[in-house]
C-alpha cells in the first residue's frame, strides 16, 4: 500500500489529523487575514478544534458534532473562522468515508448546511451567493472527496475478494484434474492386481486354505479400493450429486467402534500384533470427526507395518475425555531392535514440506526405514496428510520416537453427532 493509501487508512486516522492540525497551525502563525495576528478567541477555538479532531478521530460523527459546535461559535464571534470551517469540512469528509450507512452521511451533510444557514447565510447581503458558496465548498467538496475515497476503497475490496475467489477456484480445478489423473493411474494398476489375484485364485488347484484366504482378502481389498476411487472421482466431477454419500464424506454416527475394529482386524491380517483400547463413547462423535479418527488409525497402522515391519507390536488407544477425543498409536519398534534408544516425547510435526519434522518421515539418519523388514525410505506424505486432517478440526498432531518405537497422537475437540 502506497503512502496515499496509508494516509486514508482508518488505522492511521490520527496521522492525517495531526497533519491537518499542523496545516491549521501554520495558517494561524504565517497566513492570517491581511497579516493580522490571531486573536485570543481565535486561538482558543482553533486549539479546541485541533485537540478534538485528534482525540475523536475514530468516531467521525462525534468529531463532526464537536466541530460544528465550534464552527457555530466561530461564525458568531470571529472575523476569520477559516480554521473551524476547515475542521468541520474535513470532519464531514471523514463521515462520508467511514459511516456505516449512507443515511448518516446525508444527515451529517444537512447538519453542516443548517449551521451555515443559521449563522452565516441568513442575514448576508448576498444570500444567494453565500448559499451557493456553502453548497460548493464547505459541504459539496468534502462530500465529493469522501464519497470518491469510499467508492474506491469498496471497489478495491471487491476486486481483492474476486481475485481470491478466482485463485481458489483455479487451485481447486487444478487439484481436481490432478486427482482424476491420479485415479486413472492408480485404478489401472489396482484393477490389474485384482484381476491377477482372481486369476491366480482360480487357476492354481489345491491351494492351501491359508493362502486361499489371503488371496481372497487381497481380491476383496482391491475391489473395495476401486469402488472408493470411483466414488471419490464422482465427488470431484459433481460434488453436489453425491454430497450425501456417507461412504465418501463421513461415517455413520454410532458405527465408529465397529469401523475401528475392522481396521484393527485388517492390520492383524498383515501380521501385526495390535492391542486396541477403543472407548465405546466414540460412537457419539459427529460424522466428520469419526471419519478423521478412522483414517488416522488406518494410516498409523499402515505406517507401523511399513516402518517397523509386519511382525511388530502396536497399541491403539481411542478415548473420549471430557470435551476432547484422545487418539494414539504407538509401537515397540522392529522385532529384535534395541530398547535402549533414548526415549523422547512426541513432537509436533511442523508445517514444512514433505517429511518435515521427523527422521521417520524424511529418511534421515535415525530413519526406521532401515531397521525392520518391509520398511522403505518414507517420504512423509502420510504424516503431512494426517497433520492437515487434524488441524482442520482444531487439533494438533504430534509424532516422535518412543523408546525403540514410534508414537503418533492427537487430541481433537469433541463435537457430538
Amino acid at each position: 500500500m502506497g503512502w496515499v493509501g496509508r494516509l486514508f487508512d482508518r488505522r492511521d486516522a490520527w496521522v492525517r489529523m495531526v497533519l491537518l492540525d499542523l496545516s491549521g497551525l501554520s495558517y494561524l502563525v504565517f497566513g492570517g487575514d491581511h497579516g493580522r495576528h490571531p486573536t485570543a478567541a481565535q486561538w482558543v477555538l482553533a486549539v479546541a478544534a485541533f485537540v478534538a479532531i485528534v482525540a475523536f478521530c475514530r468516531w467521525p460523527v462525534v468529531n463532526l458534532m464537536i466541530q460544528l459546535a465550534l464552527l457555530a461559535v466561530a461564525l458568531c464571534v470571529l472575523d476569520d473562522p477559516t480554521i473551524n470551517q476547515v475542521g468541520s469540512s474535513w470532519a464531514l469528509a471523514e463521515v462520508a468515508v467511514w459511516a456505516a450507512r449512507t443515511r448518516t452521511i446525508w444527515l451529517c451533510a444537512g447538519a453542516v448546511l443548517a449551521v451555515y444557514l443559521a449563522f452565516d447565510v441568513i442575514g448576508a447581503s448576498d444570500m444567494r451567493g453565500e448559499l451557493f458558496g456553502v453548497l460548493v465548498l464547505p459541504v459539496g467538496l468534502p462530500l465529493l472527496l469522501g464519497l470518491v475515497i469510499r467508492t474506491t476503497r469498496e471497489l478495491g475490496r471487491q476486486a481483492e475478494l474476486r481475485a481470491q475467489s478466482e485463485s481458489r477456484a483455479a487451485r481447486a480445478d487444478e487439484r481436481g484434474a490432478i486427482a482424476r489423473e491420479l485415479h486413472d493411474v492408480v485404478a489401472h494398476h489396482v484393477a490389474s492386481m485384482v484381476l491377477r489375484v482372481g486369476v491366480a485364485r482360480h487357476v492354481v488347484p489345491d491351494l492351501d486354505p491359508r493362502l486361499a484366504a489371503v488371496l481372497d482378502d487381497l481380491h476383496a481389498t482391491g475391489t473395495t479400493a476401486l469402488t472408493d476411487l470411483r466414488k471419490l472421482v464422482e465427488v470431484l466431477r459433481d460434488p453436489d450429486g453425491v454430497s450425501g454419500d456417507a461412504a465418501i464424506t463421513a461415517i455413520e454416527p454410532g458405527s465408529l467402534p465397529a469401523a475401528l475394529g475392522a481396521a484393527v482386524d485388517t492390520a492383524r491380517r498383515t501380521g501385526l500384533t495390535v492391542e486396541a483400547d477403543i472407548d465405546e463413547a466414540v460412537g457419539g462423535l459427529d460424522a466428520v470427526r469419526g471419519l478423521a479418527v478412522l483414517r488416522l488409525t488406518q494410516e498409523a497402522l499402515t505406517n507401523v507395518a511399513k516402518h517397523a515391519g509386519p511382525t511388530a507390536r502396536a497399541r491403539l488407544r481411542v478415548a473420549v475425555e471430557g470435551d476432547a477425543v484422545s487418539w494414539e498409536v504407538a509401537d515397540d519398534g522392529p522385532v529384535g531392535a534395541s530398547s535402549s534408544a533414548p526415549p523422547g516425547p512426541g513432537f509436533s510435526v511442523p508445517s514444512g514440506g514433505p517429511g518435515a519434522g521427523s527422521d521417520r518421515a524424511s529418511g534421515g539418519p535415525s530413519d526406521r526405514a532401515s531397521a525392520g523388514p518391509g520398511a522403505g525410505r518414507g517420504t512423509g506424505h502420510g504424516l503431512i496428510g494426517m497433520r492437515e486432517r487434524v488441524e482442520v478440526l482444531g487439533g494438533r498432531l504430534s509424532a516422535g520416537p518412543s523408546g525403540a518405537g514410534w508414537r503418533v497422537r492427537t487430541t481433537l475437540p469433541k463435537a457430538l453427532a
